[in-house]
């Protein structure tokens, strides 16, 4: 009983000292009531930060021993890829922990399908849990693959989950949706994801759903296809919650008025376990939501923390070859968290597209911003650092194209500049100007390696370009996917990057990546 009782005091400690929201704050109550609640720990774009679940399995532990609540845990998506341990493994090694946990319920982010569709119909069982994603169809499929709610039962009450992914999936990991031949297999329909998410949220309350909480991977405004989180609760009734994911912004709650009138909380956690999202929601039905900081939590799952610290150990020894120094640092991101490489020159970016143009051979070197998904800190660079820059499994090719072709694809790519867009080109070889209010792209000029200067660019003239895979099937919006292969490597483009570091460099990043080289210029005009 003592034992209990202090666990019981921990934890509403914790709770007590987070910022968080309700209908009614001034009913809030700041303790549980004898009367079981109901508690739904969530999590949201972890992105392979597998430190982070023994303290999202502690905490449900934790919560479930105190015996005032039934504890339910669900994700939002974004688990398989974005670190070391998702690449090397091809999302084996975050499957492995995932297993362990317990979730009552997951949906999926864009992400799942970088590995491409079978290795994701491959591990996704693996997790055992239950998966919901109301809009995702096998091309020309009516019924969705998986299902469009799962009811869960806690106490006297049933919940409805309804997962949904965003359209621009379609979109960011096209590869995974259509053939070689550009056949589509699989379809995420933009146009109709409020309405199926609405239908599911009916079917469930037909089947006795006391309650509806969506797991969006829809994200937040500023998505290429306008659609969110926040739009789905303004054209929607009859869903009291949306956990939300996909752009990494951390809300503890925002309220949105329903089609009804309603206001309806939602929330998201950030990305890689900075908080665990906490719903909870009291005996009179009324919810609650708040972010719980992963550092504060005072609690581990001895299970999970087993399983997470073998999977390091295997990562050490995969990871551990030197390959370079550095002594300042290359950041794909700024102090705010806003993407650099997706919306300007980007040193690190001039680093990969280097390697890409110098190891292969070709008159220009280009890598989406998107592709870049993490940074290198000064000091030691090893290929596990490498892995973590390149996580997905994209090769390096060589294509011919021609100069009206890679004009296409620099208006195109950088239309949506000062924002961010994942298809913004990082480039070497090459430089050119972006004017941000007119939408245009001019002087642009290619690298002659006979004259050692560079020349303007040529309408008819052909030029090769060392590049990922990722083009091929809709990356940079199509613009170069019918442009001739000239050369199609089995090397994986962390490798190129690896092999550039340690052999043409000498294991030396030179000082000449510190700042932008003036590739890129934009000017507001």
């Amino acid at each position: 009983m003592i034992r209990k009782s202090v666990c019981r005091l921990l934890v509403l400690t914790l709770v007590a000292g987070m910022a968080s929201c309700s209908v009614d704050d001034d009913n809030e109550p700041s303790t549980f009531d004898n009367k079981k609640s109901i508690v739904i720990l969530y999590e949201n774009d972890v992105h392979c930060n597998i430190d982070g679940y023994t303290k999202f399995v502690g905490l449900r532990d934790a919560i479930a021993q105190t015996d005032t609540s039934y504890v339910g845990m669900v994700s939002s998506g974004d688990y398989l890829q974005g670190a070391l341990a998702g690449a090397i493994s091809r999302g084996q090694y975050i499957v492995d922990i995932m297993r362990n946990v317990g979730y009552d319920a997951i949906t999926l982010g864009n992400h799942e399908f970088d590995y491409l569709m079978p290795r994701m119909l491959e591990l996704i069982p693996q997790i055992g849990a239950p998966v919901t994603c109301s809009n995702l169809f096998e091309y020309g499929s009516s019924k969705p693959m998986y299902p469009s709610y799962i009811i869960k039962r806690y106490g006297g009450k049933k919940i409805a989950f309804v997962g949904t992914l965003t359209p621009e999936t379609k979109q960011s990991e096209s590869y995974a949706f259509f053939d070689t031949n550009k056949d589509q297999l699989y379809d995420v329909p933009e146009a109709e994801t409020y309405t199926l998410v609405q239908k599911a949220a009916d079917e469930a309350r037909r089947e006795g759903a006391d309650y509806v909480v969506v797991l969006s991977h829809l994200g937040e405004t500023n998505s290429m296809t306008g659609i969110d989180s926040h739009e789905l609760v303004k054209a929607t009734n009859g869903i009291d919650a949306v956990l939300d994911g996909h752009t990494h912004a951390v809300i503890p709650c925002d309220w949105v008025t329903n089609k009804d009138g309603k206001k309806i909380p939602v929330t998201q956690t950030g990305t890689q376990f900075a908080n665990v999202g906490k719903l909870w929601i009291s005996q009179d039905g009324t919810f609650h939501t708040m972010l719980v900081p992963t550092a504060d939590i005072p609690y581990t799952s001895q299970r999970i923390t087993a399983t997470a610290d073998s999977i390091k150990a295997l990562l050490d020894n995969a990871a551990s070859k030197q390959l370079a120094t550095l002594d300042f640092d290359l950041p794909a991101k700024d102090a705010d968290g806003a993407w650099i490489v997706r919306r300007e020159e980007a040193p690190l970016g001039n680093l990969v597209a280097d390697a890409f143009r110098i190891q292969m051979d070709a008159d220009i070197g280009i890598i989406n911003g998107g592709g870049l998904r993490n940074g290198i800190n000064a000091g030691i660079v090893n290929y596990g650092h490498v892995v973590s820059v390149l996580p997905n499994d994209n090769n390096i090719h060589v294509i011919e194209a021609t100069g009206a072709e890679i004009l296409n694809m620099l208006a195109k790519c950088t239309e949506n500049c000062p924002g961010a867009d994942g298809s913004f080109p990082q480039v070497s070889g090459m430089k050119y100007t972006i004017h941000t209010i007119t939408h245009v792209v001019t002087d642009v000029e290619v690298y002659d390696k006979e004259s050692n200067s560079y020349k303007p660019i040529e309408a008819e003239q052909t030029y090769s370009i060392a590049i990922n895979d990722y083009y091929q099937n809709g990356g940079f919006y199509d613009t170069l996917a019918n442009c001739t292969v000239k050369e199609k490597s089995p090397l994986l483009v962390r490798d190129v990057l690896a092999e550039y570091l340690e052999q043409t460099l000498n294991g030396m990043i030179p000082e000449s990546y510190h700042n932008p080289q003036g590739r890129i210029t934009i000017m507001a005009d």
